[in-house]
């Protein structure tokens, strides 16, 4: 940014695409989880129709903790309410529309030991390392943990712990500390490199998708729109909306 500046350039950006499309595949992790949808699909491509093994839970009357009530965290909420979830926010800024679909705002120990799911919707880096060992610590047993945000929201070393010692039950990722390594790319001729990603990948109650939470076709539409109307302006000399620039207008 600073030789952005010396050179007299403006830094543009899509701070917003789709917080729909991260909720929508927020929520289908927890279904996945809860009703093992990837275990059974794997089982009736082998003609196995029992149900053992795949007992699950409902969402509805579930306490759902939502950290981080933004765009994203509040289109998760609001799908979670029609499910007929109770939620609880942890947020520095309470949005409004949050309260009035009914949510209520908590402070941290309280969330993490009312909430049956917790789901992370937060920036970095205020809140790195978030879920740690002390705060898993917090967590009611049984308790499942969603994220969708960044990586670098949770210790992986210690979810590991929390996992081995069957305290907390369920995992979802979309994203991962050290994903840069690894996602977005073929890796399946290789040998990985990752302990730790290695390890989480081995448990039967983890799920692990590669950041494709925001991979839908109307995501993509909107980011390549933003960005052909900033290349726009910035040719014809208009102006840009603050919060779609890094670096102000010069």
């Amino acid at each position: 940014m600073p030789t952005a500046k010396s050179l007299g350039m403006n830094i543009c950006r899509v701070p917003e695409y789709s917080p729909e499309a991260v909720a929508e595949h927020t929520v289908g992790l927890m279904l996945t989880l809860s009703r093992k949808f990837h275990k059974a699909y794997n089982r009736i491509r082998e003609d196995n129709f029992a149900l053992d093994g795949l007992m699950g839970f409902t969402l509805h009357g579930k306490t759902v903790g939502i950290i981080g009530t933004g765009n994203i965290g509040l289109a998760t909420i609001k799908i979670l309410v029609g499910f007929g979830c109770k939620i609880l926010c942890l947020d520095p800024a309470p949005n409004d529309a949050a309260i009035a679909l009914g949510c209520q705002y908590v402070n941290q120990e309280q969330l993490f030991k009312s909430s049956d799911i917790i789901s992370l919707h937060c920036p970095l880096p205020a809140t790195h390392h978030i879920i740690n060992q002390e705060t898993l610590a917090l967590v009611k047993p049984n308790a499942m943990l969603i994220n969708t945000s960044r990586g670098g929201l949770i210790d992986s070393k210690a979810v590991i712990d929390a996992l081995k010692s069957k305290h907390l039950v369920y995992l979802g990722i979309d994203v991962y500390e050290l994903e840069s390594n690894l996602f977005f790319e073929n890796l399946s001729g290789e040998i990985m490199q990752d302990d730790i990603f290695t390890r989480l990948s081995t448990f039967p109650n983890v799920l692990i998708t590669g950041h494709q939470g925001f991979f839908t076709e109307e995501a993509l539409s909107t980011i390549a729109q933003t960005t052909i109307d900033n290349l726009t302006k910035l040719l014809n000399d208009e102006r840009i909306e603050s919060e779609f620039l890094l670096y102000p207008q010069l």
